[in-house]
């Protein structure tokens, strides 16, 4: 703390009784008498040893070297600082305290007295001596020794911390007072107004001590600290300096390369010598740079030594340079031999074969591995958009392609291998406004990525079945629908310059635009045909409720197991119900059986979605059910071609008609030989008579 400084009191000399006593001394004989106790000068007439001083009590001193390094002038009880010739004489004060513990009670109450020879020529320095008091509830006297008069005091008082302002002993926290002039021994006493209570917290002890005046700075430091461990804190004092603890207080002094007070803060403590300047150095011809505390001698510039130094780390970069140069090499063929890897594991060899065997041309882009990591942002899960048999489907952004759907295969065996490379190759083939666009590949991955164009409004399958979808479809969009994928399917059975069976026709692979435009997608397990074959024999691949079971039980991939599929897709989008579904008895819990059931029992109409027939259109229904029925057939000879289908739904989209007002149709009837029911609306069902021949007005439909 700040009153742990070196306090320095000051005695003053009577200038006439130093110079007379001076003078008749002046002839002694001192030789052998020590000069200095520690680092403290003794000057004459002061002296250590009764022959050594001028002969009178108050000028003789003691060196205590034996119980304290270095050694310590004491005059009495008192520590000499300082012995000036010029009359005066400055040493260690002693502190008084009062302290306080938690619960309020005195723990210690300790005046302090400071006894000078009555009859000697020294007295206290009223001019450069000044009495200090700290605490924030605190009494500060001075009064003669064993008296009760006392001659001066003060009163320093603080409720809050933050009212108390460093470097001010103006009464909040710090106070002073002069002493009068003359005095030659005093007691310092300490009191309290309220036992400290309200700030023991932060002050629990009162201070008073006699310090030189401008060698004292309080600080707020200086009230937390308690009587029992204060001499263990930290004194604050001038950077660069270096203090001693003593018994009474600390002795400090700037530290080599600087100079200054050492008991003053900042600008005005200990000062850096500037060696250069002063010409303080020992640098010869060399160069003199000024450091903190010190300076360094630099050579001076060698133009030939830097030329040295300039060809090293020129010759040090060209190495770095040819390592590095080396290195990208390396890398650059670690990744090309990485890249053919992957080309060649991932079917790009397949690819070519395919290419070659056909005869045909493949154009589609190749991406570059950057390229599709940056329009997914490293395949970020939210980009996902669906996941499939082969693989995961991501959105993306590409600079000259807009939005896309990148699809990442999974980690692959060779047969996957075979179904992707059958993919991109077979896509690049078609060029039709109904079926998914293959806009490239990337084959130098560690899986194969395909990058279609985007279609943004779901699946058919979403669309049909799922809630997450709310659009209900009319029924001239389920004819568009249905018309536009038989159009996609007849095209690549009959209009592709290799046919192609599709091999997996279902609705969750016919996507939807924003205007609900059908697309044809997912061609992984589609299949090329020779121009002079009609069936293939394959391993019986597909999924379950769109299977042809022709297929299924000859193994002979025929484009009439593609009619039977999209015969289930065309099913769906009339009752709206799943292909398969557990909710159903046993026997017809395949769609395609649940349908065929409806029709051979009469009950069409309790299976068709309602929504769609309520709106009318009844001829067509029973048209593209009768159309349905013999895509569903299970011998295949009796199913219609593809070609046939899209030209059958391309004719009933365009005759569709959207009912007219109740009413309109009063009085006609439309002769219908199957299915032998009609329908009123709402789910009932109308006449029907013993030979399966049904006649219903379109009147009653509109009641």
């Amino acid at each position: 703390m700040a009153c742990r400084q070196q306090y320095l009191l000051l005695f003053q000399l009577t200038p006439l009784i130093w110079l007379a006593l001076a003078a008749a001394a002046a002839s002694g004989d001192k030789s052998g008498c020590p000069q200095k106790c520690g680092d403290v000068s003794i000057p004459f007439p002061f002296g250590i040893g009764d022959r050594c001083h001028i002969g009178k009590p108050w000028f003789n001193l003691s060196c205590n070297g034996g119980s304290s390094n270095p050694a310590k002038p004491y005059w009495g009880d008192l520590e000499i600082l300082d012995i000036s010739l010029q009359g005066q004489l400055r040493f260690s004060s002693p502190v008084a305290k009062d302290c306080y513990n938690r619960s309020g009670r005195r723990e210690s109450n300790d005046p302090v007295s400071i006894l000078l020879y009555e009859d000697g020529p020294f007295t206290l320095s009223s001019t450069r001596t000044i009495f200090t008091a700290i605490g924030c509830d605190t009494q500060g006297y001075i009064g003669p020794i064993n008296g009760t008069d006392y001659i001066t005091g003060c009163v320093s008082i603080c409720q809050e911390m933050e009212k108390v302002d460093n470097n001010s002993c103006s009464g909040i926290g710090c106070c002073q007072s002069c002493i009068p002039s003359g005095v030659k021994n005093l007691q310092m006493y300490l009191n309290s107004f309220n036992d400290h209570s309200s700030v023991l917290d932060f002050n629990p002890c009162s201070y008073a001590f006699l310090i030189e005046k401008d060698h004292f700075e309080f600080s707020i430091k200086d009230l937390f600290f308690n009587s029992k461990y204060e001499r263990d804190q930290p004194v604050p004092v001038s950077e660069n300096s270096l203090c001693n603890d003593t018994d009474l207080g600390y002795r400090c002094d700037c530290e080599q390369g600087y100079r200054g007070n050492p008991y003053l803060t900042g600008g005005d403590g200990c000062v850096d010598i500037d060696e250069c300047s002063e010409n303080l150095h020992y640098c010869g011809e060399h160069k003199c740079k000024n450091t903190k505390g010190g300076y360094n001698c630099k050579r001076p510039f060698d133009k030939f030594v830097a030329i040295q130094i300039l060809l090293g780390i020129v010759i040090i970069l060209l190495f770095i340079l040819a390592i590095y140069w080396i290195y990208c090499g390396l890398e650059r063929r670690k990744i090309i031999k990485l890249r053919d890897e992957f080309f060649q594991k991932n079917g790009g060899l397949l690819l070519q074969q395919q290419i070659s065997s056909h005869g045909v041309t493949v154009a589609t882009k190749i991406f570059s591995a950057e390229e599709l990591e940056r329009a997914t942002n490293k395949y970020d899960e939210i980009q996902i958009i669906g996941r499939g048999g082969y693989g995961t489907v991501y959105k993306g952004v590409l600079p000259n392609h807009g939005t896309v759907a990148i699809k990442k295969s999974k980690i692959v065996d060779e047969s996957q291998i075979e179904q992707f490379i059958n993919e991109v190759f077979i896509l690049s083939q078609i060029n039709h406004r109904n079926v998914v666009k293959l806009l490239g590949c990337c084959l130098e991955t560690e899986v194969p990525l395909l990058v279609y164009e985007f279609i943004s409004n779901g699946t058919l399958f979403d669309h049909i079945h799922n809630e997450v979808h709310p659009l209900t479809f009319s029924l001239e969009d389920r004819l568009r629908i249905a018309s536009e994928t038989a159009g996609a399917l007849a095209y690549l059975h009959f209009a592709a310059s290799i046919p192609i069976f599709h091999r997996d026709v279902k609705s969750t692979n016919i996507l939807l635009d924003n205007d609900l435009t059908a697309k044809v997608s997912d061609f992984g397990a589609s299949r090329l045909i020779p121009l002079d074959q009609t069936q293939i024999s394959t391993i019986v691949q597909g999924t379950l409720g769109y299977l042809d079971p022709e297929y299924l039980q000859t193994g002979q991939l025929t484009e009439k197991s593609d009619v039977y599929s999209f015969g289930v897709v065309l099913v769906e989008l009339l009752t709206g119900e799943k292909p398969t579904s557990f909710a159903r008895s046993p026997e017809v819990r395949n769609l395609s059986m649940y349908f065929l059931l409806s029709m051979k029992e009469n009950s069409l109409f309790n299976v068709l979605d309602h929504r769609v027939v309520d709106e009318g259109g009844i001829e067509q229904l029973i048209a593209v059910s009768q159309l349905a029925k013999r895509c569903l057939s299970l011998n295949g000879d009796e199913r219609p071609t593809m070609k046939e289908v899209a030209i059958e739904l391309e004719e009933l989209k365009r005759s569709f008609v959207r009912p007219r007002a109740q009413g309109k149709y009063e009085g006609t009837k439309v002769e219908l030989c199957e299915p032998s029911e009609a329908y009123r609306g709402n789910g009932s069902v109308v006449g029907q008579d013993s030979l399966g021949n049904s006649s219903i007005s379109l009147v009653e439909m509109a009641r």
